[in-house]
């Protein structure tokens, strides 16, 4: 066992990322600057304070932080960053007063996933008109729900500043599993730009964090493997869709410090257990612009609960947990006093860790990130053959499988909502100088782990291992479908619905009582985490048969996935990506549910 998680950069992080976390550490409790020399910051670990009962309030207002050797400010709730953790019981009337001590700014908050009405849900511009600064709101709701969800600001880029934290609620049934103790874990990414000078910057330099770009050595690579014809066509395929096979995602280390509850790696926050006990892990993705891959080296995980609903218990070791959405797994260390919790981006530039310690001061080996992977022709759906569904992943007998492709099968509905196909584009798409590419054909992919956890040695979880304890709530065929593709313009960093932006787009109506499906295509080279608000997402296999219910659908390249819908929550609702800045370039659009 290490005294230092930093021993060796290849190890666990660079020199780089080394000295920038040990700037870090928290949240100043007085005037100036918190700071500790660089041998403390490793070792301390700073709690997120918990609030409990359906009372509370709640202050945004603004505090200075370091994290990577520059003091900067962030907006925090109660003076915490993450706010603070909200634990509730099921059946409760929560009762919430939130003060915006902001100067200049308005706020809001959005409960995350929490069934509410519209004027409760904290959109401004659709559910209420903002909090100004100085004023507050009092939300007022009951819940109808347990499990692990979040909250985050919904005003311009103050979720990217800091303004978000988790939610608990407790079941009034006691829960399908058995825990000792547990720990609320949430991940998020900080930068020191500005949230709007950050956003300005993607909209004029889009490839600003593209660091990891091919070479002529690797088209020599490819070539005398591929042969050169193939090795040309390759590239000039790229060229035409505007893309590189290193645009994993926008936004990555090159830009980002990841955090674990507001720490840094090289602060190490610790998570306490006594060997051979059950811990629960709350996983929440709390980031702006990240997906992360969660493993604990030398221990399974089960999952229990996605984005707060109980599922059928899955053993892993590894998971990819997408912006917005949450999982609750079960561990049992035993064998020894510390193992790391590593959670590295999808691009693999950058991690979060922590530590579950027996005690505190303990660090355990921090793995190397692994290799950084290159998207494929597969992985867009230009391969004529559906990508990876089915890609080498073992999965338990009841996972559900992608349908292979048929180019030749049109869309049939309601027999097979989500099956490849060739697809069919909205008209909106064609001429378009919003969109600058199209998948064909398309599929589900549920049982693909996703780029850079393929054949990795390690038993990942996919989408299609996830199964909710019930069966279908409504248990009422949709009565209609509606598609949307998820469009995109990497160069213009223009995001949006059917190559339309949310500033142009008409609302989507429905009815209310209505059962409905929503078919998801995405034409894009990005994975988008796509949340309805209001009411749940359930998921869909690819036969068409309830799978999962979900608030946050994650939408890999070139899949086509869908979901139900019970329109029972009247309002207008927010439908949207949730990287954020994809939301705010167009990726977003209105729900009313009328009678």
């Amino acid at each position: 066992m290490s005294n230092t998680p930093f021993d060796d950069a290849r190890g666990g992080v660079s020199r780089r990322r080394f000295v920038q976390g040990l700037g870090v550490a928290g949240l100043v409790a007085g005037t100036g600057l918190w700071r500790t020399p660089a041998a403390q910051a490793r070792q301390m670990s700073f709690a997120v304070p918990e609030l409990h009962g359906a009372s509370q309030h709640l202050t945004i207002g603004q505090l200075p932080v370091n994290f990577t050797g520059k003091p900067r400010t962030a907006i925090t709730v109660n003076g915490s960053l993450p706010a603070p953790v909200l634990r509730w019981r099921e059946g409760d009337t929560v009762n919430l007063h939130v003060h915006n001590a902001l100067v200049d700014d308005m706020s809001s908050i959005h409960w995350h996933g929490i069934l509410l009405p519209a004027n409760m849900d904290g959109v401004p511009g659709l559910s209420f008109d903002g909090i100004a600064p100085g004023g507050s709101y009092h939300y007022r709701f009951d819940l109808k729900q347990s499990g692990t969800y979040w909250y985050h600001s919904h005003s311009l880029f103050q979720e990217q500043a800091g303004l978000y934290g988790a939610i608990v609620i407790e079941p009034l049934a006691p829960p399908p599993y058995r825990a000792d103790r547990e720990h609320v874990l949430v991940l998020s990414d900080w930068t020191d730009l500005d949230g709007a000078a950050l956003y300005r910057r993607m909209k004029k330099m889009a490839m600003h964090d593209n660091t990891h770009q091919q070479t002529v050595g690797d088209f020599v690579r490819d070539a005398r493997r591929d042969g050169l014809r193939a090795a040309i066509a390759d590239r000039a395929m790229w060229g035409r869709m505007r893309m590189t096979p290193t645009d994993i995602s926008d936004i990555n280390a090159n830009t980002y410090t990841y955090l674990l509850n507001g720490h840094t790696p090289a602060a190490n926050w610790t998570g306490l257990f006594r060997s051979g006990e059950k811990v629960l892990l709350r996983l929440i993705n709390g980031s702006a612009m990240t997906h992360f891959d969660i493993r604990i080296p030398g221990l399974k995980m089960t999952v229990v609960a996605a984005d707060g609903q109980f599922v059928h218990p899955v053993t892993v070791d590894e998971l990819r947990i997408a912006t917005a959405e949450t999982f609750d797994v079960i561990v049992e260390p035993t064998g020894q006093d510390a193992f790391t919790l590593f959670a590295q981006d999808m691009g693999r530039t950058g991690f979060a860790c922590g530590t579950l310690a027996t005690r505190p001061g303990l660090t355990a080996v921090v793995p190397a990130l692994d290799r950084r992977p290159l998207l494929t022709m597969g992985d867009m759906a230009h391969d004529h053959g559906g990508g990876h569904a089915g890609h080498g992943n073992t999965h338990d007998a009841h996972a559900g499988h992608a349908m292979p492709v048929d180019p030749h099968a049109g869309h049939n509905g309601h027999a097979m909502p989500a099956a490849a196909a060739a697809t069919q584009h909205p008209a909106s798409e064609t001429g378009n100088p919003l969109v600058d590419m199209q998948s064909n054909p398309t599929g589900p992919r549920l049982d693909d782990p996703g780029i850079g956890l393929r054949d990795n040695g390690r038993r990942v979880l996919a989408y299609a291992d996830l199964h909710s304890l019930f069966e279908d709530p409504d248990g009422r065929e949709p009565n209609r479908e509606i598609e949307l593709h998820l469009t995109g313009h990497m160069e213009k960093f223009a995001w949006n619905f059917d190559g339309i932006p949310f500033a142009g787009a008409e609302p989507i109506a429905l009815k209310y009582g209505e059962r409905m499906r929503f078919v998801l295509v995405n034409d894009t080279m990005m994975t988008h985490p796509i949340h309805l608000h209001g009411v749940w997402s359930d998921l869909e296999d690819a036969q068409g048969h309830f799978l999962v219910r979900k608030h946050t659908i994650d939408m890999p390249p070139g899949t086509r996935r869908s979901f139900r819908v019970r329109a029972d929550a009247l309002g207008r609702w927010a439908f949207h990506c949730h990287l954020l800045y994809h939301m705010e370039a167009g990726m977003m659009r209105e729900v009313r549910i009328e009678q």
